[in-house]
């Protein structure tokens, strides 16, 4: 049981073709509910945490939430810094023990992402730690991330292979037609798996990242809608889209946006029948297993991990 890097978990995923969920933490019963269903399903997990969640949590706490949750169940977890965006704050990760970062230079001219995305690795793997970058503009928002959908670009291939060779990057975030947040597709959902293909093709054995996964389930977009606050066009790519992608090369899947609402409902529907209740262990108790009920069904049912690791 240790913090691990990504590497051993990405190599089996590829060779099983199936993913590796990472998701997002911000707080405690996130990552209790989390961790609780990795060890149910005895899968592989990527915890991280996007600068947001640093700023809100304080990167201390969140590592040694992270660590507990390690000597409580016995997992290998790997930590991700999610969404760096400059050689600061990956440094700063590196420093601190995260065991894997992203430095997203995907704002960037082509150039200017690789000297980026160079820099970063040259640090990260003098110290041990993996790194992922970003090719290609995924539309949506997500912390500081604002991307508008006429700006959104789809991910080169061959600009993918240049990238790869001359950064020495160890996984890859493609754009394909994902887009961050709950926020988007307001026609039917596609994926671009002819590009995808192509890249796999091209960059055979190499891990390729899907961001902007979220595959919300009907009943928590309705849970949501039904205790206050409508969420628009939350349900996201089909669940079957990703299963697809995690045979075809994707090795690891970002989500967050489906814990964001599936904790969010159940405080909802908790508040509505109880609202007179103030005692935070009552509403987040049950948000705890609503986060690992999530967790359980996307390691099962879409990303393929379970029983796994």
């Amino acid at each position: 049981m240790a913090l691990v890097t990504s590497q051993e978990m990405f190599k089996k995923a590829y060779e099983g073709k199936y993913a590796v969920g990472a998701f997002n933490v911000n707080n405690m019963e996130i990552i209790q509910g989390i961790v609780e269903a990795a060890k149910q399903e005895n899968a592989p997990l990527i915890l991280q945490v996007s600068a947001g969640a640093r700023k809100y949590a304080n990167p201390i706490y969140l590592r040694k939430l992270v660590e507990a949750a390690i000597e409580d169940t016995g997992l290998d977890i790997c930590l991700h810094l999610d969404h760096g965006e400059d050689f600061e704050i990956c440094k700063q990760c590196v420093d601190d023990g995260f065991t894997s970062v992203m430095i997203d230079g995907s704002k960037y001219p082509f150039e200017e992402n690789i000297a980026l995305t160079k820099k970063v690795v040259e640090y990260a793997h003098s110290k041990g730690v993996v790194v992922e970058a970003e090719l290609g503009k995924l539309a949506g928002v997500e912390d500081a991330i604002k991307v508008k959908s006429k700006d959104a670009t789809y991910t080169d291939p061959d600009e993918a292979v240049e990238f790869v060779e001359r950064t020495g990057v160890d996984s890859l975030a493609i754009a394909i037609g994902t887009s961050h947040g709950a926020y988007k597709f307001k026609g039917e959902p596609t994926l671009d798996f002819e590009r995808l293909e192509t890249i796999t093709r091209l960059l055979p054995g190499f891990p390729l990242v899907l961001h902007g996964a979220s595959s919300v389930p009907a009943e928590f977009v309705q849970l949501c809608n039904k205790y206050g606050g409508q969420i628009p066009g939350a349900a996201g790519v089909p669940e079957e889209m990703l299963r697809r992608a995690a045979q075809l090369g994707v090795c690891k899947i970002n989500i967050d946006t489906d814990l964001r609402l599936a904790l969010t409902a159940c405080i909802r529907q908790f508040f509505v029948e109880h609202p007179s209740e103030f005692d935070p262990r009552k509403y987040l108790g049950p948000g705890r297993t609503a986060i690992k009920d999530m967790v359980a069904h996307k390691m099962r049912n879409v990303l393929g991990c379970s029983n796994k690791r």
